[in-house]
């Protein structure tokens, strides 16, 4: 089996406060919208994030569904500052700052974590030991 991931799909109250959190906030632009229902942003090669109206959701998938709770979805970028200025963007644009940017506890890391509209949990990090080579693996040091 090849190891991918297509798509990540996230339940959301708020479909337009989402939707303003990736676009303005990240600044991923939607590769499809169907208004009042979701929005797709691709986020990666061949890697799409969902953002689904959660009534809709729960439709879907036949029973009720519930927030995300322990996990976080990782975003890293080239330095500590940023990080920062991302955080910020985040914060500005409707998301929850709950770990300012700091030092992490090992590796080198400096990160933050920021709540999304839909209670999803993002980390935005300065990993100087993660590399990603030009076919896609990835190698910690």
């Amino acid at each position: 089996m090849d190891t991918r991931l297509h798509f990540v799909t996230l339940a959301t109250p708020d479909l337009e406060a989402s939707r303003r959190f990736y676009a303005e906030g990240f600044g991923w632009e939607p590769l499809l919208v169907v208004p009042g229902e979701i929005v797709f942003v691709q986020v990666a090669p061949g890697q799409v994030l969902g953002l689904f109206d959660a009534a809709s959701f729960a439709r879907d998938v036949g029973e009720p569904v519930g927030g995300p709770s322990g996990l976080s979805l990782a975003h890293n970028v080239g330095s500590r500052d940023e990080v920062a200025a991302l955080v910020e963007r985040l914060g500005a644009s409707g998301g929850e700052v709950v770990k300012p940017p700091q030092d992490g506890a090992f590796g080198g890391i400096f990160h933050a974590y920021v709540r999304d509209p839909a209670g999803a949990l993002w980390e935005v990090a300065h990993n100087p030991g993660w590399t990603v080579a030009d076919d896609g693996s990835v190698s910690f040091a």
